[in-house]
């Protein structure tokens, strides 16, 4: 019986891991505007639209350094359609602000300096649970495009970025865990 006791207690701790460690390892660290980065006369809704963005991911608003150039405002939907700044919040400022997605549920950004909202720079997205069923897409009355010819080897396309600080730390912690959950499953099987 006691056997039985240790092996309910691995999967328990093997289960509990896994419940914390895989959201971490799944979230994504989104670069808003990719390489244009967070300014005025972009389309922040063209470029959301068909990412999926979940509980656990980041947002990155990467702008010019220079003091009051550009800043993120996180406000509700009436501030966004009006393009106004809650006056009881500071805004972002830094250059390279990481907004983390805590909640599921509609966000809104918006940039607070002079008329920048106004000229596009907003953002409006829906987050979802972790392990919510992802919506399938619709079909496509239209033939789907050719594909275009592969760039050439010499191309100096940027690689994809590299996986976050957290998500290489999570790896590694679950990596450990289940190591360790083997051997302790090892040992209780050979005694």
């Amino acid at each position: 019986m006691r056997r039985r006791s240790g092996c309910c207690k691995v999967l328990a701790a093997a289960a509990a891991i896994s419940a914390i460690l895989i959201p971490c390892v799944l979230a994504k660290d989104y670069v808003v505007g990719d390489d244009k980065g967070w300014t005025i006369n972009f389309d922040y809704q063209a470029w959301a639209q068909g990412k999926l963005f979940f509980v656990g991911d980041s947002l990155i608003f990467n702008y010019g350094p220079e003091q009051g150039r550009h800043n993120v405002f996180k406000v509700n939907g009436t501030a966004f359609k009006e393009c106004t700044t809650p006056a009881d919040v500071q805004p972002l400022t830094t250059g390279h602000d990481r907004i983390l997605l805590k909640t599921a549920g509609r966000k809104w950004y918006i940039c607070g300096v002079g008329f920048h909202c106004t000229a596009g720079q907003r953002l409006a997205i829906t987050v979802l649970e972790q392990g919510a069923s992802v919506p399938s897409p619709s079909p496509s009355p239209l033939p789907l495009p050719t594909p275009s010819p592969p760039l050439p080897t010499n191309s100096t396309n940027a690689p994809p970025p590299a996986p976050s600080a957290a998500t290489k730390a999570a790896v590694s912690g679950f990596v450990m865990a289940f190591t360790v959950l083997a051997a302790g499953w090892d040992i209780m099987t050979k005694a």
